[in-house]
């Protein structure tokens, strides 16, 4: 079998395509969730905090000097990423949720419980007995 014909074979099987669509729309929802956060859920969270915009917060570890730019930590910019986060993870909890609801995953067959203890302990003095 030939390297494209395995690569072929390869791409067509459903779990790569799966995958692929997955990938796509996951980066779409993630630019939603973007926006929400940026353009929704921070304003009003900077207006009861004073107007803070939680983008500009950052700590100055040393200044711009000429040409060189300053060296920063954005944290507002990691407070921002962990609101997108938690929203993205709600978001697909909900989902994951639903359709387990819609869609209950199949019931395990019963196991065999095996041998009661009175019959396990019949066994064993049967056993010494013929001792």
């Amino acid at each position: 079998m030939s390297i494209v014909s395995e690569f072929k074979t390869f791409l067509m099987r459903g779990n790569v395509i799966d995958l692929a669509v997955g990938v796509v729309i996951g980066g779409a929802f993630g630019k939603i969730v973007s926006s929400l956060v940026d353009n929704i859920i921070m304003p009003p969270i900077g207006l009861l905090t004073g107007g803070v915009d939680f983008s500009d917060l950052k700590l100055v570890l040393k200044a711009a000097v000429g040409d060189t730019p300053e060296v920063a930590i954005s944290y507002g910019l990691f407070i921002n990423t962990l609101i997108q986060f938690v929203i993205i993870g709600a978001a697909i909890f909900m989902v994951v949720k639903a359709i387990n609801r819609l869609f209950p995953p199949p019931a395990a067959p019963a196991a065999d419980p095996g041998p009661s203890e009175k019959d396990l302990l019949a066994g064993i003095l049967e056993e010494l007995k013929k001792k």
